[in-house]
């Protein structure tokens, strides 16, 4: 059984003016390749100052799906806040390739992220991209995780308070006797003085 859980969050700046140029650090992390998936995605200005942190929780997928839901969030983000100007710096290597024209992109899994990507690359007035080493790249590594973490949290709750759950017993069934105006089961039911129970009588044929 695969439990879905979608934990998502976004932390941003105020500001009265978008900055014109957003350095987005993104990152996708999966926990089995596949298994469950997260992506975070720390946004700042040129001089090092946070625009917004995004991270959220996906179904089970692979790190290079989850990659792109990171540049995908990264590129919405821009949109939405009017930002021109977007560079992105990824630790992963296929997805800077692939987005450079480098590598073709093969996965049917992958097919469908790179085109909603480009489509958002063409809305904007510059975009590039940039592999960097994990250790540049711990910020957004970090949201991905703590958003993984959040999501095991929860999902372990879930499992405690499905153990901690009563069930419900099963039902005593016996054949009774009706004589002389009263209901008389043919063996001792284990029943309580006053407890009070519900009658589904069935004739025997």
């Amino acid at each position: 059984m695969i439990l879905r859980l979608h934990i998502g969050s976004v932390d941003t700046m105020s500001t009265h003016r978008p900055p014109s140029l957003v350095v987005a650090h993104i990152d996708g992390a999966s926990r089995g390749n596949p298994g469950p998936a997260a992506y975070g995605v720390h946004l700042k200005t040129e001089d090092g100052t946070t625009v917004a942190t995004l991270s959220k929780t996906l179904n089970e997928t692979t790190n290079n799906v989850a990659e792109y839901h990171a540049l995908l969030a990264a590129l919405d983000y821009a949109l939405e806040h009017h930002i021109p100007r977007l560079k992105v710096l990824s630790d992963s290597e296929l997805l800077e390739r692939q987005l450079r024209g480098i590598y073709k992109v093969k996965s049917l899994d992958l097919k469908p992220l790179h085109e909603r990507a480009r489509r958002a690359i063409a809305q904007l007035e510059s975009f590039s991209i940039q592999h960097v080493p994990r250790q540049q790249n711990r910020e957004a590594d970090r949201l991905a995780n703590k958003a993984l973490n959040a999501a095991e949290k929860n999902f372990e709750h879930l499992r405690i308070e499905a153990r901690g759950a009563k069930v419900a017993p099963e039902p005593l069934r016996a054949v009774a006797r009706f004589r002389d105006g009263l209901l008389k089961p043919q063996r001792e039911l284990p029943l309580t003085e006053g407890e009070e129970v519900e009658l589904e009588i069935r004739r025997k044929s």
